[in-house]
């Protein structure tokens, strides 16, 4: 069989199995490519085109697509051959790990429980903060984006992840994001067991907290006896500039979610750091120490991809380079779209922004774009993600929980002259929102294929 029929059989295979329907939306946005090499920050079509990747896998890809110090890494762990997951064995490697993390995160954080994902993680903090406190409820901000799994979307109010999938955890209370005095009516009931939030809202919209916000929400938790947990999945691994974005709030947290980014892309791995009082909570006796686990918890392969990656990312400098690299995107794309209306604003941190848009006013704009929002209020977002990908071969997508905002989130790797490639790249598309007939065109044609989407 030929290498391309052996392409097109697998794609079958996977609409025919796996899921269909994603097959059908990739689709009708023109984003089906395969690809059969990526690179830091390029992806390389199987047809010869070259992507640039500012979506980064939703934060995973922070040193960048196959880092080639992470895959040696893996290489010679699997070579070794040695005891991957025994799970009745020290795993030397989980405890090398868990002793740098806790050293990055600094504060009070001493111990890690390692699980599979952020969503796993945020599962394990749900559990530990119970197990501390005695206490059921749990407060969290609205606009959140925890995770999947029951738990995790019981701190969710969005009603298109939920819907479908109740009833969810129960005495579960969102405050808006922010907001100090509706955060202190939810703790000063005593029934609040933790307040987890994200230290910037990535799927809201890039939203970063008001000045003072995080630390006045931390002595609230302690003045009521209520954990401060922080879901880093995103906004951790130095993808903000330092390590955890906390870190440009100075917050100290009882708990702390990391995932994602900690393995460079490569093999599923997330973390759950914490205090010395919440461990001593959940495995306090020998019969406890094993009350909550994880099938591929600690396994040697997610641990060497972990200890690779924090290496790359420290010797790498990267967290210094997202902060420089992320102030000079800001400053591109704020000189290259000033004066557009429907551009309302440029905001981030670090390698983590956003590019707000807004209705526009005036009426040659706004009748195709409200009519087109009619129809599916991501419609217009979806428009701008399509229009980068087949124009300029840019891959980035909207907010999952603010269809207005698309992100600009490369691999920390990211040079300047590719920098300029994005910011070009939007540059034209906005020019062609504003002045081209076409695009609203485009807009209608995306519409007629999502029918029934």
């Amino acid at each position: 069989m030929k290498l391309q029929e052996v392409v097109e059989v697998t794609g079958e295979q996977y609409q025919e199995h796996v899921n269909p329907q994603w097959a059908r939306l990739l689709e009708v946005l023109r984003m089906n490519v395969r690809y059969d090499r990526c690179q830091g920050v390029e992806l390389h079509a199987e047809d010869g085109r070259r992507f640039l990747d500012f979506l980064s896998g939703y934060c995973v890809h922070n040193v960048g697509h196959n880092h080639p110090a992470v895959i040696s890494a893996l290489h010679r762990e699997l070579d070794r051959q040695g005891p991957a997951m025994l799970q009745s064995h020290i795993a030397d490697l989980a405890g090398e790990l868990g002793e740098r993390l806790c050293a990055l995160a600094g504060g009070r954080l001493e111990k890690v429980f390692f699980c599979s994902s952020g969503s796993e993680g945020v599962e394990a903090a749900i559990k530990f903060s119970r197990a501390t406190t005695g206490r059921s409820g749990l407060v969290y901000a609205s606009g959140a984006f925890h995770g999947l799994t029951c738990g995790a979307l019981s701190l969710m109010d969005d009603a298109f992840w939920r819907d479908g999938f109740g009833p969810l955890l129960p005495n579960t209370h969102a405050v808006p994001f922010g907001d100090l005095a509706a955060l202190e009516e939810q703790l000063k009931t005593r029934d609040m067991a933790a307040f987890i939030v994200e230290p910037i809202q990535d799927e809201a919209g890039i939203k970063l907290p008001p000045a003072g916000y995080l630390k006045s929400a931390q002595e609230l938790c302690r003045k009521y006896g209520t954990l401060f947990v922080l879901d880093e999945v995103q906004t951790g691994m130095f993808r903000t500039g330092r390590f955890l974005a906390a870190h440009h709030y100075d917050v100290d947290a009882d708990i702390v979610v990391l995932a994602k980014a900690l393995s460079g892309g490569l093999v599923p791995v997330g973390a759950v750091l914490m205090t010395d009082r919440i461990y001593d909570a959940v495995y306090g006796s020998l019969k406890r120490s094993i009350v909550h686990t994880s099938t591929f918890s600690e396994n040697n392969l997610s641990m060497r991809a972990g200890l690779a990656t924090l290496d790359v990312l420290e010797d790498g400098r990267l967290g210094e380079r997202a902060a420089s690299m992320g102030t000079l995107l800001r400053e591109k794309l704020s000189q290259a779209l000033a004066g557009y209306e429907m551009v309302q604003e440029i905001r981030g941190i670090g390698l983590l922004n956003g590019i707000a848009f807004t209705a526009p006013r005036k009426l040659t704009l706004k009748v195709p774009f409200e009519t087109f929002s009619r129809i599916h209020p991501a419609m217009f977002g979806q428009l701008v993600v399509m229009r980068l990908f087949q124009d300029h071969r840019i891959l980035t997508q909207i907010c999952g929980n603010n269809f207005m905002v698309l992100k600009a989130a490369p691999p920390l790797v990211v040079d300047e002259r590719q920098l300029d490639e994005f910011v070009s790249a939007i540059g034209a598309v906005v020019e062609a929102m504003h002045a081209s007939p076409s695009f609203w065109t485009d807009a209608f044609g995306l519409a007629r294929r999502a029918v029934n989407i």
